[in-house]
């Protein structure tokens, strides 16, 4: 009894949200996490597992005007504000979060209630943003209007999306303390708001020159140096389409497996993770679930799966288990 207390504790939340995006499936992406053996890994990792399910499709929420060129904002917006609630709670209980999206629009509410609970606890929130996309689009500068592209720059208190969480506290974080990290699409307006903000970047040209050690280092004891915490927000298009085909916003030429896998075991050595939102997976485009089990083996060597054990590609599942 005393072990199962003694184990650390992961939560899983599933946010079955894809109004934000442009193309529909990726509701079925907690769903597919879960068959891919995402609880099962993380206990043989020998955490407690406590699986919340998925939230339920919140009421729509008009309680305004909404901003132009935000597509269905009100239906964001409830989300985004339930969401927000739960991410809170889950952080304040002492479990480390992972939500499983759904689209990247998840993230205003996850990061947001996340931050708000390490503002209590003075220790500031840096959030590393795994994307081909900078996502730090405002109304203003938007071309689509789809939310899940506004996500990064409503965090880092951008306006346009003010009345996004109503009544409840936004917890920005500054530009200085987000890492947008294997970028290779950005919208004009979007790439000058970015430089104007100075946010740090490491496009895939950075990676291919520096490789991700050195980066992911830098990231790491930039957060180290200011008692901070990280919130590793991983798209799963940041991966290269050959490796993760099941994503409805792919861009050529991102990481590869091994990259991606390095990233997560530097994370998991400097121990400053705390929350993690997977995001933008959708089973509709996959191929016989291939995505969904790269992503449940990523998510193992951020939490401790060593290479060594990784010997059965296809189950997700540690040897002699």
């Amino acid at each position: 009894m005393s072990d199962a207390i003694n184990k650390p504790r992961i939560a899983l939340l599933g946010v079955p949200i894809e109004i934000g995006a442009s193309q529909a499936g990726t509701l079925m992406g907690p769903a597919a996490l879960r068959t891919a053996g995402i609880a099962r890994l993380l206990e043989q990792l020998e955490f407690t597992v406590e699986d919340h399910g998925d939230l339920a499709r919140p009421n729509v929420v008009a309680d305004g005007p909404a901003p132009a060129n935000a597509k269905y904002y009100d239906e964001v917006k409830s989300w985004v504000r339930v969401l927000s609630e739960h991410a809170y709670t889950l952080a304040r209980n002492g479990a480390i979060p992972i939500f499983m999206g759904g689209d990247h629009s998840l993230s205003m509410g996850s990061v947001n209630g996340v931050a708000r609970y390490w503002q209590e606890m003075n220790r500031p929130l840096f959030v590393m943003w795994l994307d081909a996309h900078a996502d730090y689009n405002t109304p203003a500068t938007t071309i689509t209007g789809n939310m899940h592209g506004m996500s990064a720059a409503f965090l880092c208190g951008e306006p346009g999306l003010d009345r996004l969480l109503g009544n409840q506290v936004r917890a920005s974080i500054t530009p200085d303390q987000l890492d947008l990290f294997g970028i290779r699409s950005i919208d004009p307006l979007e790439k000058k708001l970015v430089h104007e903000r100075r946010v740090a970047i490491a496009d895939m040209r950075a990676i291919d020159e520096h490789g991700v050690a050195v980066l992911i280092r830098r990231v790491i004891e930039r957060v180290k140096a200011r008692n901070g915490v990280l919130h590793l927000s991983f798209d799963v298009d940041f991966l290269d389409p050959g490796v993760a085909p099941g994503v409805g916003t792919t861009v050529p030429g991102g990481a590869t497996y091994r990259e991606a896998h390095l990233i997560m075991e530097l994370l998991h050595d400097s121990g400053i993770v705390h929350s993690v939102d997977v995001v933008e997976l959708n089973p509709f485009l996959d191929e016989r679930g291939r995505t969904a089990r790269a992503m449940v083996e990523l998510l193992g060597s951020l939490f401790g799966l060593q290479i060594a054990d990784r010997r059965t590609p296809t189950n997700a599942m540690l040897p002699g288990r």
